[in-house]
């Protein structure tokens, strides 16, 4: 196989990861009867910084950036390679790898959601709010304000990649393999401990598209509306951010030193 298509490969697996584990979580906080029912909202923190972790782990040959926002944000602040070169994987920043890298994480995450679906059937079978179920998928605002849902997700996107860019500041399109399993772990429960109240910090548009459209898809009975009127937050506040803090960070960094 050719690097892109371990690239791919990789960012599909890792992004699959992270829905599986993440998604997971929610899940298991929010439909009845399960073994962490109402476990709360630090659980889901907690539970997603280790999703994250388990994802960066499984996708260190293509950088981990297991999140479009992540990939963009590294165009936007100059990488001219997207890929790891300590497993020789790497390949040129263009349309394709970037089509590449963005296509994998939108189909690791509809898989990774339609195997959540599938180890929580019953429990998907006996919760009598659609609500519920939706949001096992997909993230929702707690006071719907789309314009300042917005803006919740740009900051919080954008803390995510200029302190990855922060870290490694080697412009090489590592993405969150640049900073590590463990400290991406704890900065993305840093962010939903500290930023994702409002919207439930998708800060990754494929995380949020991709179990939405496993969520249209699967036969869950009662599951009601994919909420597709709100879909657009999730996707173009993390590209916001993402693009805004790789620029930020050409300008910020070399001043911070």
């Amino acid at each position: 196989m050719d690097n892109l298509g371990v690239l791919f490969l990789s960012e599909l697996v890792g992004t699959a990861m992270l829905v599986l584990l993440g998604c997971g979580v929610v899940a298991n906080v929010a439909l009845v009867k399960t073994k962490g029912y109402n476990g709360g909202f630090l659980l889901v923190n907690i539970g997603w910084g280790l999703a994250v972790f388990s994802g960066v782990i499984v996708a260190y040959a293509s950088g981990a950036h297991i999140n479009p926002a992540v990939t963009l944000g590294l165009v936007a602040n100059g990488a001219t390679e997207f890929g790891n070169p300590a497993f020789g994987t790497t390949v040129p920043v263009d349309a394709l790898s970037v089509l590449t890298y963005i296509g994998a994480q939108l189909i690791g995450a509809i898989l990774g959601a339609i195997i959540v679906w599938l180890a929580y059937k019953q429990h998907f079978d006996d919760e009598p709010q659609a609500a519920n179920k939706l949001g096992v998928f997909s993230t929702g605002p707690a006071i719907r304000s789309y314009g300042w849902n917005l803006v919740t997700e740009i900051i919080g996107t954008f803390v995510l990649v200029f302190v990855v860019i922060g870290f490694g500041r080697n412009g090489d399109g590592s993405g969150l393999a640049a900073l590590g399993a463990l400290p991406v772990a704890l900065l993305v429960i840093g962010i939903g401990a500290s930023l994702g109240g409002p919207t439930g910090y998708a800060i990754n548009p494929a995380r949020d598209l991709g179990p939405r459209i496993a969520h249209a898809i699967l036969p869950i009975a009662g599951k009601g509306s994919s909420d597709w009127s709100y879909s657009w937050v999730p996707i173009v506040g993390p590209i916001i951010g993402g693009v805004l803090a790789g620029w930020a960070a050409l300008v910020a960094l070399p001043i911070l030193g």
